[in-house]
This record gives C-alpha cells, structure tokens and sequence, in this order.
C-alpha cells in the first residue's frame, strides 16, 4: 500500500519542523555566560530553521518553540522555561525571533528571490535586537543606550557569524536535498 503523496509531504513537514524546533532548543543550551545576556547559538538555529523550512513553516517553528518554553519546557537558555523567562530582562530578544521570522516571511513574500535571503535575515536580526534592548532596558532598569552597549555590542559580530555558517550551511543541505524553503 502506497502512502498518497500529500501524507508524505505532511509528514515531511512535520518532521522537519519538530526537528527544527529541537534544534533551537539544544543551541539555546549551549551557552557561555556573557554579561547580563548569555551568549547561545539560538540565532543560528532561528537563521537555519527559517531558511530550511521557508517563512512559513520556520515563522511556525520559532512560534512553537516559543510556546514549548512558555508552557515550562527547559528549551531556552540555562535550561530554563515558563512564562518568567519570556517576561524577564532577556525575553524580548526571544520575541525578537518571532519578528525576526516574520521579517523573512515578508521578504519571502515580497521579493521572491534567493538573493533576499541573507539581507532578510540581517535585517531580522537588526530588529530583534532592536526588540530585546527595549524589553531590557524597560524591565532592567536600564537606558537604551547602556542596554545597547550590554545586549547588542558584543553580540554583533558571532550573530553574523553565525547567520554566515547558518546561510552556507543551509545552501550545502539544499544541495544535498534537505529542507522545504526555497
């Protein structure tokens, strides 16, 4: 008995964003404490997992991701999880992936092209930063632009490093047949 090719590609997709998701939670783990924000690989498994699965299935890894920590699973940094991680002083940067997915999305939406991918991503990055220092700053107590020098400044060059490995790494799997995105 043949499985109809729909089912196949349902399930496909299912397997590939469970495993997304999975992936975000075990870079969200490997950690090395830096200043008030640790540093982590999360945004390379963000980076990988929205050009892997395309704008909209990674935006829907990242918002089920969110949503396995805000249930209590241990998949965010420090093994932690639940609501008080999403509203301490660095849960507007977890946000910031959601914004970040969905500035990718609309990149993919709106220019249809390969070529957007890596500037969509830096952009997304740019916001999500821009998320997490305006959530830092308002629930730590401090100004944005001390914010800025603590959550931002030092992540700025391995956040594009990563988004680099990410992007060639995701272009070596495509290769390979691996991914759902474009």
């Amino acid at each position: 008995m043949s499985v109809p090719k729909q089912t196949q590609s349902t399930l496909k997709e299912l397997v590939y964003t469970a495993l997304t998701v999975a992936l975000m939670s075990v870079c969200a783990w490997i950690t090395i404490p830096f200043f008030a924000v640790p540093f982590t690989m999360q945004t390379f498994a963000v980076f990988a997992a929205l050009m892997l699965l395309g704008g909209v299935r990674g935006t829907i890894a990242v918002a089920v991701y969110l949503a396995l920590g805000a249930v209590g699973a241990p998949v965010f940094s420090g093994f932690r999880g639940g609501i008080g991680a999403l509203v301490g002083p660095t849960g507007g940067y977890l946000f910031g992936f959601l914004i970040t997915a969905l500035c990718y999305l609309a990149c993919e939406k709106l220019i249809k092209t390969k070529k957007a991918e890596y500037p969509a991503l830096v952009v997304g990055l740019i916001l999500c930063y821009l998320c997490g220092t305006l959530w830092f700053a308002a629930v730590g107590t401090k100004d944005f632009v001390s914010a800025l020098s603590i959550c931002v400044l030092p992540f700025i060059l391995p956040d594009l490093i990563k988004l680099t490995l990410a992007f060639f790494l995701v272009r070596r799997l495509r290769k390979l047949g691996f991914g759902l995105g474009k």
